[in-house]
């Protein structure tokens, strides 16, 4: 893979979208993890000047932000923290979610995480002129691996044709810190979470089937099985014709 081809393109294809879009910007949540940091140091690389990272905890390892931060000093990008934790509790007050029942329905509550990220992001977007840029990968997009309205809700999507191995080696050529290289791939929805155990397949068995198609017979059910189960996440609302 041409790394420096590659971030060229890239970097030109955001600029060239936001512009396009009217807006003079970027704003993108930062996570500390590969894809988030890989997505803003091209986004850094599009608008020097006009670039906005949220980090966002909400009940968060804090090695996340950590290494959210240390991205963010090594490359000149401005962040704003915005701290979630509360308005987490202040939303399942609303919803009525008693402390004792907070525990169960861990995906629903993994969901509502990932929701309330998407308001900040728009906040500063509307009121800086700016655009929102996503940080999903081609396996994630392919599997569905993201929350609809949270994550996917997004103006763009610069990864969105690479797969994980290929967003790690664009990391080494960026110079994204090796820990964050190295660290396994989270959304860090709870202690101990990781993209490979929820999905239930490797990267690297996952990269490989879509790039090539090939796969052992029983990964590729798994596999097509959850692409056709979360199509409607990679498409618009449906609109009765009537």
């Amino acid at each position: 893979m041409d790394c420096e081809y590659l971030t060229g393109a890239l970097t030109g294809w955001i600029r060239d979208r936001v512009i396009a879009s009217g807006c003079r910007g970027v704003v993108l949540g930062m996570s500390g993890g590969l894809d988030s940091s890989v997505a803003a140091v091209l986004c850094k690389r599009s608008f020097p000047q006009d670039i906005l990272g949220l980090v966002m905890p909400c009940y968060s390892c804090e090695e996340d932000a950590e290494h959210a931060r240390a991205v963010a000093e090594r490359f000149a990008i401005p962040i704003r923290v915005v701290a979630l934790d509360g308005v987490l509790d202040k939303t399942l007050d609303a919803l009525g979610v008693e402390e004792r029942d907070r525990a169960r329905g861990r995906l629903a509550m993994a969901n509502l995480k990932v929701r309330l990220r998407m308001p900040p992001l728009y906040y500063f977007a509307n009121k800086l002129g700016y655009a929102v840029v996503g940080s999903s990968n081609r396996c994630e997009l392919a599997l569905g691996y993201f929350t609809k309205y949270g994550d996917g809700g997004v103006d763009i999507c610069p990864l969105g044709n690479l797969v994980k191995g290929q967003v790690r080696e664009l990391a080494r050529f960026l110079g994204i810190p090796q820990d964050i290289i190295d660290k396994p791939p989270s959304a860090g929805l709870w202690p101990g979470q990781t993209d490979e155990d929820e999905m239930g397949i490797g990267y690297d068995v996952l990269d490989r089937y879509l790039l090539t198609g090939e796969a052992p017979g029983d990964v590729r059910e798994v596999i097509e099985s959850r692409v056709a189960a979360n199509a409607h996440k990679r498409q618009p609302p449906p609109v009765a014709e009537i």
